[in-house]
């Protein structure tokens, strides 16, 4: 999993879900997303779950998959390397 991967990971989530003054550089790799982390919620979760496939290519099939590969971006930017069509 690349650097370059993870920014564009950082970059996807800031964008998708406008988060104002917030920098790449802003969000630690494994900081969790959800809860004490960036505090997303349920809905966060599904705009990025759209944002993934539009993006890269990559679904999410399942809540239990999800609860996995959105813990945090270092998470994130190994399910899109493992799964990039």
């Amino acid at each position: 999993m690349s650097e370059e991967l993870t920014l564009k990971v950082k970059k996807m989530i800031i964008d998708s879900l406008r988060i104002e003054g917030t920098a790449p550089d802003d969000i630690d790799d494994d900081a969790p997303l959800f809860g004490d982390g960036l505090g997303l919620d349920s809905i966060d979760a599904l705009q990025l779950v759209v944002a993934m496939e539009k993006e890269f290519g990559v679904v999410v099939p399942d809540a239990a998959t999800g609860a996995k590969v959105f813990a945090s971006v270092r998470t994130m930017a190994g399910h899109i390397s493992e799964n990039l069509k």
